[in-house]
């Protein structure tokens, strides 16, 4: 297992990953779970999709436990699996009423967006007594003050993923994406909401600007940046970065960690300047025609010894207590997932759901930048 080795000057430099496998079991360990409530729909031939993010639970490779086949095993619901790469890919897709979802797992900002335009549905907690696992830290969030409509599932933070053999200055953060030397080496964000944090950092502006002059300006930043961009990304970043084909990329701290397990030339920076923290939740849409399934499947996730399963799987941070006291020292303290709270408290901040306005200025200015208009 590796170890992380330091913390440099002006930002904090995770030079490896403490790998966490060990501890993990290709079958969930059921004797602690009450079954009984997951038997009520067993041979009622109940069908619920499930829309996540890429790589975010654990599905059985690497002789992990496969959390769907065990959900569907214990209640008899057949689970139909999709991914999506980015929140405006699932919320074009609810727009334009082109899913079926039962179940979503939207980040922060756009879980307040769904709601407030009408798409998701109140969830009935006295349905999930694993409520209760969630730490109080991560209820009552800007972007559902009244724990109405959002499970949390994991939280992270942005960070740079680089490599440490070609990258060896000892002290930088988000301005590397703007540096020449490296140019055509750069990865950057391809959705526009993480893409405008990163600018709006460096002008040191607020990641939840909405005034017309800041969102230019963050604009005219990632203007500056494009002709050094050699892709813009999202789930690529793992092949490319693995492969040494780009240098540096901004990314979410849990995929730093998956990347870091198997890749040792790679390291990890958080900016000392801030960044984002964000909170993916579960939530169920509007649109759902299996809601009592779907309560049970949410029920099902906050398991301490799921959020085991996925924990170790995906490589984020847990909001479930019980989970967390079931992780070993090595990935509470890998200097990646679980960051001290001065940082967290003084130097990062959430995404909240932008006004109708600015957000769709932003997505205008986005689809310019990557036209090159």
């Amino acid at each position: 297992m590796k170890k992380i080795i330091g913390v440099l000057c002006t930002a904090l430099i995770l030079t490896s990953l403490a790998g966490c496998a060990g501890t993990e079991s290709a079958v969930l360990d059921t004797t602690a779970i009450d079954t009984e409530i997951y038997s009520s729909f067993d041979g009622q031939g109940v069908e619920l999709n499930v829309a996540n993010w890429g790589e975010y639970i654990s599905d059985g490779s690497e002789g992990r436990v496969d959390v769907i086949d065990e959900f569907e095993k214990l209640t008899g619901i057949k689970v139909n699996y999709t991914t999506y790469a980015t929140n405006e890919e699932l919320y074009a897709k609810m727009r334009a009423g082109a899913a079926d979802y039962d179940i979503i797992v939207p980040s922060d900002y756009m879980v307040s967006k769904l709601y407030n335009e009408g798409m998701l549905a109140d969830i009935d907690f006295s349905k999930i007594p694993n409520y209760a696992n969630i730490d109080e830290k991560y209820k009552n969030l800007a972007f559902d003050p009244e724990n109405r409509y959002s499970v949390p599932y994991f939280w992270g933070i942005v960070g740079l993923i680089y490599d440490k053999n070609k990258i060896t200055e000892p002290d930088f953060g988000w301005e590397i994406l703007w540096d020449e030397k490296y140019a055509d080496n750069l990865l950057m964000f391809d959705n526009p909401r993480d893409a405008f944090a990163i600018a709006e950092n460096l002008l040191g502006l607020s990641l939840n600007s909405s005034d017309e002059a800041s969102l230019k300006a963050a604009a005219d930043k990632l203007r500056e940046q494009k002709p050094l961009v050699q892709a813009y990304v999202m789930d690529e970043v793992f092949d490319k970065m693995a492969a040494s084909e780009a240098l540096v990329a901004p990314y979410y701290a849990g995929d730093a960690v998956t990347l870091m397990e198997e890749n040792d030339h790679l390291g990890f920076v958080v900016p000392e300047s801030g960044t984002n923290m964000f909170v993916d939740s579960v939530c169920i849409p509007k649109t759902s025609k299996n809601t009592d399934a779907a309560h049970l499947f949410i029920n099902f996730l906050l398991e301490p010894q799921v959020g085991v399963a996925n924990t170790y799987a995906v490589g984020y941070s847990t909001p479930n207590k019980k989970t967390f006291e079931l992780l070993d020292d090595e990935m509470k303290n890998n200097g990646i997932s679980y960051l001290d709270n001065d940082y967290l408290t003084n130097h990062t901040e959430a995404f909240s759901a932008l006004p109708e306005e600015a957000d769709k200025l932003m997505s205008e200015l986005w689809t310019s930048i990557r036209s090159g208009e």
